[in-house]
């Protein structure tokens, strides 16, 4: 396919007047276009000459409103090589709106005059389809691809001409990557958003050499988040969740040791670590750190990083496990000797 091709198929978006309104927290997945990988909000949107919000009609929706928040709130990433689909199929034209989309682009001969003209064969003249599947208005969808926004512009490798699906039928079997609520969960994966991980530590400021410092994070914010991906018109739906399991230590020196041993501190409940508090000075903390050198003038760049178990329900099917994924956040520590604390 020619690359002026491919760039163009996208472009044209459906009116789906109202839709905007009834999903909070959403967002739509767009097709490509031009500059390579599109994603409208379905507040903001498209605007169309009559107001309206625009959007392809087969464009993932999602639900965020399970999602983690806070300016430190960021995207889990896979502990594996796994990532989400980088391009799936769905419904995207009624056929007035391919006819729309297509004519004028034949008509302005961008694309070559024998690309064209094999497309008003297939398209219009009936090997296979005629008159762009009039006839069967309200009755399917022409399908086209959607690649991932994350993925590079330019990057696709969804290019299978535009086809049609009877509402209520599956897609061609040779269609890979056409989508499922498989598919949707893998992108609801990627639109994850779990909460920062800034440890609270005690001594808090400035802590000492040889000093246990117990360090613990707030429960309450690690509670299960999640995303729920849609596509309306074929009422279809996943819903990915993020659990915390666990808390990783990095002192951000070798001249340290780490409460546990691993630097790996469970999540029992909602408690990740123990918050220290008078009394327990002579105590072994459970999840912490000990400096072990000053950090002179400076600072040590201590990581704590969570592990996040992913897993997915969706429309139909029971759902399953997918790559666990990890966010973590880095904040200074002063370590300094003990005397130069107390003279």
């Amino acid at each position: 396919m020619p690359a002026v091709a491919k760039l163009a198929r996208s472009a044209a978006v459906v009116s789906l007047v109202g839709l905007a309104l009834l999903i909070p927290e959403t967002a739509y997945a767009g097709g490509r276009g031009g500059a390579g990988n599109v994603g409208q909000t379905e507040q903001q949107g498209n605007a169309t000459d009559d107001g309206t919000v625009s959007a392809t009609a087969g464009g993932v929706v999602f639900d965020r409103s399970k999602n983690g928040t806070g300016r430190s709130a960021g995207p889990v990433a896979p502990v594996s090589s796994w990532t989400p689909p980088a391009c799936w199929y769905a419904p995207k034209y009624t056929p007035e709106q391919l006819q729309k989309y297509l004519e004028p682009i034949w008509e302005a001969e961008s694309t070559g005059h024998e690309w064209d003209a094999a497309q008003r064969d297939r398209y219009v003249d009936g090997h296979p389809y005629k008159d762009f599947n009039k006839d069967k208005a309200g009755k399917g969808y022409w399908w086209d691809s959607y690649v991932n926004k994350d993925f590079p512009p330019g990057w696709d490798k969804c290019e299978e001409p535009i086809f049609w699906v009877d509402q209520g039928a599956a897609p061609p079997a040779n269609i890979e990557n056409a989508v499922t609520p498989r598919i949707l969960a893998e992108l609801a994966y990627n639109e994850i958003r779990v909460p920062g991980t800034e440890v609270t530590l005690a001594p808090a400021g400035v802590t000492k050499v040889n000093l246990p410092t117990w360090a613990w994070l707030d429960g309450a914010r690690f509670r299960p988040v999640s995303v729920t991906a849609s596509v309306p018109v074929l009422g279809i739906s996943a819903t990915t969740t993020a659990e915390p399991v666990s808390l990783r230590i990095d002192p951000g020196t070798a001249d340290a040791e780490t409460y546990p041993a691993s630097g790996v501190c469970a999540i029992v409940g909602d408690r990740i670590g123990e918050a220290y508090a008078k009394g327990k000075a002579d105590r072994t903390p459970p999840c912490g750190v000990k400096y072990l050198r000053s950090s002179g003038d400076g600072s040590y760049r201590l990581r704590a990083t969570i592990t996040w178990k992913i897993h997915w329900t969706g429309t139909g099917v029971a759902g399953g496990e997918l790559p666990e994924g990890t966010f973590g956040d880095t904040q200074d520590v002063m370590v300094q000797e003990v005397q130069a604390v107390n003279r």
